[in-house]
């Protein structure tokens, strides 16, 4: 039994040493980027695989209608990077080829298509996923996902920490004998004020009123604790925006009441719960197929559709087809993030018409039905008329 415990404590403390690195490089961070301070914001905007750079064109496209003044005036610069494709990933055996690192870090907001996983069976070396790769290379440690379904009253922004909770070493836990197996989860007090600190700067900049943090802080009393007295401290910084926190069985509860799920605007979660209940969420507007997605850093930030490449969409021709209304709402969100947040709302508000109210256009997926540039015309009449 020495042993085992002996060879167990020599497994923690390694990992003890990693998680310590993590904070000292945490501590060496500066503040967020203030992009109102920037003479000049560049988005860059990656394709990435299959239907990617169909619809990802597409948004790049409303986007450039809405910030038509600041693109003339030098305010806003678009940068188009190609090569976060497979065929070159693969090629260099790269998760993200170096040169299209260096031409990403040249950016500081990112709209991205999907990207291809190769799985097993797939005519591809085993990759690491791009997105987990660029997480880690540009520090992106808050996923953002937004839920929006007005005639609900539902306007829902999730602010999930990316880097800790369960996750940080899902894959580092161990068994100490063939009967007892241990995993960990980890919170530090420089990721947990990021994220914290994100979730209210959100708030306050996009006029929301309410922070609303999640834990099971009553039962996980160490890291759960942590993130929730760190919570309480950081919202006596907003006095102007209501704080409460909720315990996580409890709210997946409260989601689906209709009347208290209305109360809720921006909520703030550990990694693990922040999956779960994000994905409740997204059921109530169609799936998680439906939703943009932000990763965001103090320095960069990745914006991207939540849905797979759909190469066979591309094998058959109908990328022309595909339904761009998740990267679409992506660069709702970056705009939001980068302070234009008069045109966010415009582009949510059209988002809506289009697809619930009026939706004059319908996208099949085949020529059935609307193609992605037919819907994004239709989308900036309806904004022009707004």
């Amino acid at each position: 039994m020495t042993d085992y415990i002996q060879a167990a404590k020599e497994q923690f403390g390694k990992l003890l040493e990693e998680q310590l690195k993590r904070v000292e490089i945490m501590k060496q961070q500066g503040n967020f980027i203030n992009y109102k301070e920037l003479s000049k914001i560049v988005i860059g905007v990656c394709g990435g695989d299959g239907i990617g750079p169909a619809i990802t064109s597409q948004a790049q496209r409303v986007l450039e209608y809405l910030l038509a003044d600041d693109i003339k005036s030098g305010k806003i610069q678009f940068k188009v990077i190609d090569g976060l494709t497979i065929e070159r990933r693969a090629a260099e055996d790269a998760a993200i080829p170096p040169a299209v690192l260096e031409e990403l870090k040249e950016c500081h907001v990112i709209l991205k298509g999907p990207t291809t996983t190769p799985r097993k069976g797939d005519p591809w070396p085993n990759v690491e996923s791009a997105n987990v790769a660029m997480r880690k290379e540009l520090d992106l440690f808050a996923n953002v996902r937004p839920v929006r379904i007005p005639e609900q009253g539902i306007d829902w922004t999730f602010y999930r920490e990316n880097t800790e909770g369960a996750y940080a070493v899902g894959s580092k836990g161990f068994h100490v004998t063939e009967d007892l197996g241990v995993d960990f989860t980890v919170v530090t007090s420089q990721g947990t004020e990021r994220i914290i600190r994100a979730a209210f700067d959100f708030a306050k900049t996009n006029g929301k009123t309410r922070v609303t943090a999640v834990t099971k802080a009553n039962i996980i009393k160490t890291t759960d604790g942590k993130f929730l007295d760190m919570f309480r401290e950081i919202a006596k910084e907003y006095p102007d925006i209501t704080a409460d926190d909720w315990y996580i069985d409890i709210m997946t509860a409260k989601l689906v009441d209709e009347k208290r799920r209305k109360d809720f605007q921006v909520l703030v979660l550990p990694n693990l719960y922040g999956d779960i209940l994000t994905d409740e969420a997204a059921e109530f507007q169609g799936g998680v197929g439906t939703a943009g997605s932000a990763n965001i850093g103090k320095r960069y930030a990745m914006f991207e559709a939540i849905h797979g490449s759909a190469p066979r969409m591309v094998d058959e021709g109908r990328d022309i087809y595909a339904d761009p209304c998740s990267v679409i709402r992506a660069g709702a969100m970056l705009l939001a993030h980068i302070g234009y947040t008069a045109e966010s709302e415009k582009l949510y508000k059209a988002l809506d018409i289009c697809t619930i109210t009026e939706k004059k256009l319908v996208i099949t997926g085949r020529n059935t039905g609307a193609t992605s540039a037919e819907f994004a015309d239709y989308l900036m009449s309806t904004i022009e008329k707004l």
